[in-house]
């Protein structure tokens, strides 16, 4: 009981969020600020082709999150689909991943759809860093980041977040 009563008021009062893109090769790992309105990009982690293993890895790095002052109160995780809708190969394997993660954080996930985010990441850093190499290195992060960015973008703001705004 009083690890729910604690785990509502880490929920309550922070907002930051991580933002996760699953790639065959590397994962990109996106972290909010404190307020929940700005992604940046974090880091990448190996992938591997073991879904159990990718689930244990990225639970590491949330148990670490939520250790840190600022916590974690949700997981945005970039969810795989064709333009036109239909699911990709990868879409699966994120189903899983998600699934396995979820069994083994008390962090609320949500399948962030991802269409296009790595070609936005792409010219997003080709604006910065003209040599592709350098680029290549970036990108998983910086498009979890635009997946994260995405999902605050899209959550409702609550009066505490508007009270800096001015009209």
């Amino acid at each position: 009981m009083l690890r729910i009563i604690t785990t509502l008021l880490v929920y309550a009062f922070c907002v930051r969020a991580l933002g996760i893109d699953y790639g065959k090769r590397r994962i990109g790992l996106a972290l909010s600020d404190a307020t929940g309105l700005l992604a940046r990009p974090w880091k990448t982690i190996p992938a591997g082709r073991d879904p159990a293993r990718i689930a244990t890895a990225l639970a590491a790095e949330v148990s670490a999150l939520i250790a840190e002052e600022d916590g974690l109160a949700a997981i945005a995780l970039g969810y795989p689909r064709r333009l036109n809708g239909q699911p990709t190969d990868a879409t699966a394997v994120v189903e899983t991943i998600g699934a396995l993660l979820q069994s083994q954080v008390d962090v609320p996930i949500v399948f962030q759809d991802e269409r296009l985010s790595s070609r936005e990441a792409e010219s997003l850093l080709a604006r910065h860093e003209k040599d592709w190499r350098k680029r290549k290195r970036l990108v998983d992060a910086a498009a979890a980041a635009v997946i994260l960015q995405d999902y605050l973008d899209q959550r409702p703001r609550t009066a505490r977040d508007t009270e800096g705004d001015t009209p």
